[in-house]
């Protein structure tokens, strides 16, 4: 059997992420043009957007959630601790922290070259996205407004 392409490879890993969206009828937004799928969840306390994007040429499948933060520059640091606290102790993704705009970002990435990739690997994406920005939105957010020291946040991972 001949070696699907890049970009071929990238739109079986896109459609199959709408399928399995679609099986569990979820609502979401798809972009084919740009491998990109967008879709909103309300978790125990602050609602949730998850980008997710095939890039074709590295032959990733990225799963990205944007943290609700206000932009407060006196609590950057404390962000920036805290973030790093948080993807210390994840199995899998991380918190990515731009100082300087106080913008945070849930991560998760798998790669898909060569691979055959099922339900499953999708299921777990979205699954593991999910309850990773839900538990700690609202930490971040109660530290970006002065209700949570890094000090109690800290004490409260461990």
């Amino acid at each position: 059997m001949a070696e699907l392409s890049k970009v071929d490879q990238a739109q079986q890993v896109f459609d199959k992420m709408c399928a399995v969206l679609d099986a569990r009828e979820w609502k979401y937004e798809s972009f084919p043009e740009d491998l990109t799928i967008r879709f909103h969840s309300i978790g125990d306390d602050l609602p949730m957007e998850f980008i997710v994007i095939v890039d074709s040429e590295r032959q990733l499948l990225r799963v990205m959630s944007p943290v609700p933060v206000d932009d407060n520059k006196n609590k950057r640091l404390d962000l920036a601790i805290a973030t790093c606290v948080a993807s210390y102790g994840l199995s899998d993704g991380s918190f990515d922290y731009d100082i300087t705009t106080g913008h945070i970002f849930f991560r998760l990435t798998v790669c898909f070259r060569n691979s055959t990739i099922g339900d499953g690997l999708f299921t777990y994406l979205v699954g593991v996205s999910s309850a990773v920005v839900d538990k700690y939105n609202d930490k971040f957010f109660a530290i970006s407004k002065g209700l949570l020291s890094v000090d109690d946040f800290i004490v409260s991972e461990q």
